[in-house]
């Protein structure tokens, strides 16, 4: 049954993933791959908030752990994406614009893990 869960946490985070780097991605014109980095920080939001919360949750029913996050976030985040971005706008030539991405993301994406975390106490 989790592989159940897991499959269909997993068809949703795809979608979820396409939709919101696509929108973003096509509303915003850049060299920066900004569609990838709004769905990395969203998902380290939504992971650290729903570890938190389920952790606190014992009585829900454990599918949960394998529908959200190894299901929906195990494929909404993009991080082989983020790092083929990186390498896409190396090979362009835009040494300064990876770089910054990469470190962006990176300390980016721990505030918002701990911020989801820290929401997910303070609701839990």
């Amino acid at each position: 049954m989790k592989y159940l869960y897991i499959a269909l946490g997993g068809a949703l985070g795809s979608m979820a993933r396409y939709w919101v780097g696509s929108a973003v991605g096509t509303r915003v014109q850049s060299r920066f791959p900004w569609g990838t980095f709004v769905v990395n920080m969203t998902a380290c939001v939504v992971i650290g908030f729903v570890m938190e919360w389920l952790g606190k949750r014992s009585s829900l029913d454990p599918a949960f752990r394998f529908l959200i996050p190894v299901g929906f976030i195990g494929a909404y985040s993009t991080f082989s994406t983020f790092e083929w971005d990186a390498l896409m706008t190396v090979r362009a030539g835009y040494f300064l614009t990876s770089a910054l991405y990469l470190a962006g993301s990176v300390v980016a994406g721990f505030i918002a893990v701990w911020a989801g975390a820290r929401l997910g106490d303070w609701l839990g």
